[in-house]
């Protein structure tokens, strides 16, 4: 009997399997790196997610596309990166609403089905209105809507959304009632600027432009100090309101990705993010790079999503 025939098979397989991954590209040339993104173009998470991926093609020398898998709060998304195998080549934008749409039952998994990469920048939400409105500030907006129970519009990114959320929030501080209007993400904006609600809390991302332009007026961010891409908007505290709910994104993959793998992004989008391109886009935007490596971002993650699922409680939007 030849002496090849006595080797075990399972050294065999062994040897196959070394010879295969041998010849696998290194990460990341094996083709493309995918960014899901929740919402529609056009959202903030659709600008900034491009901004994002312009930059860690750069840096990692492959392309980094970004595609688009809205619905659902978020879910759609999700659960097609959660499926995807863990390799580093199928993304998914994070952001607060992988809580949200957990807790608000859209999500049958939490944020443990992914491995954290990297937080990479913070938003405020704001409070805006058309500029021709009489309100100048949110103490205004409130004051009319305490003289007329939900007689005051604000439309939102969805039910349970953060907007949403931190909708709620405020106007339940503030003690009034008003009629909340969730809006698919692409049409909240356009529902502000058609007079189909009187006020709307948005991501300023997606209101960059209009702000510029003259045709929306930022009243307030519901964060706990100033945002410095926003300097001069007065936050709701300063203002008597004791609502902060800062928003953040960064990127997770599929939970098993190599911890090599994530390494190799984790570095990309800090270049990325800490780059002085990445700063000057991310001010005309409205958000503020905010890079936070994959461990810290999975402690701020977790933590967070004990605090959303509290309020979530608190307003009766928690459904797990």
């Amino acid at each position: 009997m030849r002496a090849w025939l006595k080797v075990p098979a399972a050294v065999l397989c062994a040897v196959l399997v070394a010879v295969v991954e041998a010849q696998e590209p290194q990460f990341p040339q094996k083709g493309a790196i995918e960014i899901t993104v929740l919402f529609p173009a056009g959202s903030s998470a659709d600008v900034t997610a491009r901004l994002l991926a312009d930059g860690m093609s750069k840096q990692l020398g492959a392309s980094v596309i970004v595609v688009n898998r809205p619905g659902a709060g978020g879910a759609i998304g999700y659960k097609h990166v959660a499926a995807q195998k863990p390799d580093g080549y199928s993304l998914v934008w994070n952001s607060n609403s992988i809580s949200t749409t957990y807790h608000s039952g859209q999500l049958a998994f939490d944020y443990r089905a992914f491995d954290p990469v990297a937080r990479v920048l913070v938003e405020a939400p704001v409070v805006a209105v058309r500029s021709e409105s009489k309100g100048e500030t949110p103490g205004d907006l409130i004051a009319d809507a305490r003289s007329r129970p939900y007689g005051i519009s604000v439309g939102n990114s969805g039910a349970g959304s953060h907007t949403h959320i931190s909708s709620v929030a405020l106007f339940k501080a503030a003690g009034v009632e008003v009629l909340d209007v969730p809006f698919p993400a692409a049409q909240t904006v356009p529902s502000l600027l058609g007079g189909h609600v009187d006020s709307l809390v948005q991501l300023p991302a997606a209101l960059s432009n209009h702000v510029k332009n003259g045709t929306v007026r930022l009243v307030a961010a519901l964060t706990s100090k100033r945002d410095p891409a926003l300097p001069d908007v007065p936050t709701a505290r300063e203002q008597g309101f004791d609502v902060s709910l800062e928003a953040w994104r960064g990127i997770a993959a599929p939970r098993g990705t190599p911890k090599t793998v994530v390494a190799t992004l984790e570095a990309a989008i800090r270049r990325t993010a800490e780059s002085a391109g990445f700063a000057s886009a991310s001010q005309k935007l409205g958000v503020t790079p905010a890079y936070m490596p994959a461990e810290e971002f999975g402690v701020l993650i977790a933590g967070e999503d004990a605090t959303l699922a509290r309020l979530m409680q608190l307003i009766g939007l928690k459904k797990r």
